[in-house]
């Protein structure tokens, strides 16, 4: 008889987890001595290749525990028996890799998961005959690979002047789920219409997504703080990952050097005139000088040349 149940605690069993909490199995009020599931804990969100503890709290009260089941997906992969030695019990799974020296009654360890290991986990725990109460409760985790390179922008230049238009991706390293990306221009969200979303693009066998993301906008003079517009992408997957790339971009100032510069040249024009008439003046005088002083020679040249004939 020991042989046939074992070979029946060996076949995987299934369960329909997508019940709400109200349908799940509760305890019947008029029992004093109540079993009581206090908690289950299921982490929400997981990297790739991380060890993971699954725990089921509970108090038994006055009664005995029977037995503790964990499933995935509706699957049951470990079952601990108190009675059994050894206790513990597991059945194969994709993507469950269980430590059984580390896993006990109130808590499953499991190692290096895999994408394969994201699903739905239910905790059950049966108390003793006659009663066997039983409670269970469930959590999500999703399995999360990283990617390997952080946001990335380009299409973008150094300098930018009013009414130039901006147009510059942003693209995120691959990975599971999808990075979301935002735009931000110097710290404030990207309005909606001047963005545009691409369809995560899906490469390899695990089926890692890429995500890119445009923006596109006419540069006008609120885009400048202090004469620098930054253009800030930030990728998010959840919260275990968190990572921004930065630009900024400086405000050219051409078209305003050439205004200024215009304007000390048509000055010095005005000066340049003034000078001119100066100088033009000043020649004039020198010129009637010169005539006045050649006018002097040849009349003291003739006036020596009739005192020489005298003599």
């Amino acid at each position: 008889m020991e042989i046939s149940t074992k070979a029946k605690q060996i076949k995987p069993k299934k369960i329909n987890d997508k019940k709400s909490k109200k349908e799940k199995p509760m305890l019947i009020s008029k029992f004093s001595n109540a079993l009581r599931l206090i908690e289950v804990r299921v982490p929400n969100y997981t990297v790739k290749d991380n060890v993971v503890r699954l725990e089921c709290i509970y108090d038994m009260e006055d009664e005995k525990l029977y037995s503790v089941k964990w499933y995935k997906d509706g699957h049951e992969f470990y079952r601990y028996l108190p009675r059994d030695h050894p206790p513990a019990t597991l059945f194969p799974l994709p993507g469950i890799n269980v430590d059984l020296f580390n896993s006990t009654d109130i808590q499953v360890v499991l190692q290096s998961v895999n994408l394969a290991s994201s699903g739905r986990y239910r905790c059950e725990i049966s108390g003793e005959a006659p009663m066997f109460q039983t409670v269970s409760d469930t959590g999500d985790m999703v399995v999360v690979v990283l990617p390997e390179t952080d946001p990335k922008i380009t299409g973008g230049r150094a300098r930018y002047q009013i009414n130039d238009k901006v147009n510059v991706n942003c693209t995120s390293g691959r990975s599971k789920p999808a990075v979301k990306l935002t735009w931000f221009i110097n710290g404030v969200p990207a309005h909606s219409e001047i963005i545009r979303h691409y369809k995560p693009i899906k490469t390899g066998r695990e089926g890692l997504e890429q995500t890119v993301l445009n923006l596109k906008f006419y540069v006008q003079q609120h885009h400048f703080k202090n004469g620098d517009m930054k253009l800030k992408c930030l990728g998010v997957i959840e919260s275990i990952y968190y990572k921004s790339n930065e630009e900024s971009v400086i405000g050219d100032k051409q078209k305003a050097s050439i205004m200024e510069s215009k304007k000390p040249l048509s000055a010095t024009s005005t000066s340049n005139t003034r000078a001119d008439r100066v100088h033009a003046n000043s020649s004039r005088n020198l010129q009637l000088s010169h005539q006045f002083l050649i006018l002097n020679l040849l009349f003291l040249f003739f006036f020596l040349q009739q005192r020489y004939n005298l003599r």
